[in-house]
């Protein structure tokens, strides 16, 4: 089935090279599920473990935060095995996040990358259990799988740091937050939070570990948060073109480009993120063709170019 196009105007279409980004991502998706898969044995006490594995190893995943992490580390010439440590821990990051967003009290989501949540599957007291986990067992992964020979202890230092402000009170969780309380004024503050957050960490995490300027981590961190929220936005135009749930339509009141504005606005919205996003990118013209598969990013993110199949974020 051919994916289904957001339709934005020829004014943002994608001047980018040619690149075969799909051959890209999955490549370094067959290499990030094998080591995630050593990354979290089955150890005891088993039902922990086996409610981590259950959601880290979901086929469904596209592995979006670990590919943005080794495409920006290898951007400034970085070896992918000094990246893909950390590519695993922001995995668990975000898988424990999902689990936690999925619960009854919080979004309420019954199935997440084409199975049922965590929560329906294992239990909620055990999916709060498997999320609890996940977070120390990225921190930790980094730490001891990180090359000492790669990355320099200072680096490892700042990476950690990073990730533990995207996910705490001041960002991801910020944003749940705000989800859960806020007003119709709100939408920006929860789409950049829940959205933006991941996707900023893992193209600075990729930055930091390579050794990345200050100035051009600042660059790092504009260009990701606009493609996550990027991301988000295009999903909800493509399905507020595809479903007509009365339900859906409540549920993601205020909490949307779409819900709040309509789809046309929404696609404004894409339009103006997409330049931000491919404007930050044009100060690494210098590093060549190690930019490209950033700049594909973009454009994925806005016109869903190819398929993984049943995979999702």
């Amino acid at each position: 089935m051919s994916p289904i196009q957001c339709s934005l105007p020829v004014s943002t279409q994608s001047k980018t090279p040619r690149f075969d980004l799909k051959t890209y991502w999955t490549t370094l998706i067959q290499e990030i599920n094998q080591k995630l898969d050593q990354a979290v044995p089955i150890q005891y006490p088993d039902k922990i473990y086996e409610a981590m594995r259950y959601s880290v190893l979901a086929k469904g995943a596209k592995r979006a935060p670990p590919v943005m992490c080794v495409a920006a580390c290898e951007l400034f010439g970085g070896n992918r095995l000094a990246a893909f440590p950390t590519a695993c821990a922001l995995e668990m990051v975000h898988s424990a996040s999902l689990i936690h967003d999925d619960l009854p009290c919080m979004d309420d989501d019954p199935s997440r990358r084409g199975q049922p949540s965590n929560h329906k599957v294992y239990g909620v007291d055990m999916a709060i259990l498997a999320g609890d986990a996940l977070f120390p067992l990225g921190f930790h992964h980094i730490v001891s799988h990180t090359p000492s020979d790669l990355v320099p202890e200072p680096r490892l230092l700042s990476v950690i740091a990073e990730i533990a402000r995207s996910v705490g009170s001041t960002g991801m969780a910020a944003g749940q937050f705000i989800d859960l309380e806020g007003g119709l004024n709100s939408v920006e503050f929860v789409q950049e939070k829940k959205f933006g957050e991941m996707s900023e960490c893992s193209a600075v995490c990729g930055g930091l570990l390579a050794g990345a300027k200050d100035d051009e981590i600042q660059r790092l961190r504009r260009y990701g948060r606009a493609v996550g929220v990027l991301y988000q936005v295009v999903d909800d135009i493509l399905e507020a073109k595809t479903t007509k749930s009365k339900v859906d339509e409540e549920k993601k009141k205020g909490k949307s480009y779409v819900a709040l504005y309509g789809v046309e606005k929404a696609i404004e919205v894409a339009e103006e993120l997409r330049a931000k996003a491919k404007k930050e990118l044009d100060g690494f013209e210098k590093y060549g063709e190690s930019l490209l598969p950033l700049y594909s990013f973009v454009d994925y993110a806005a016109d869903r170019g190819f398929s993984f199949g049943e995979s999702s974020y």
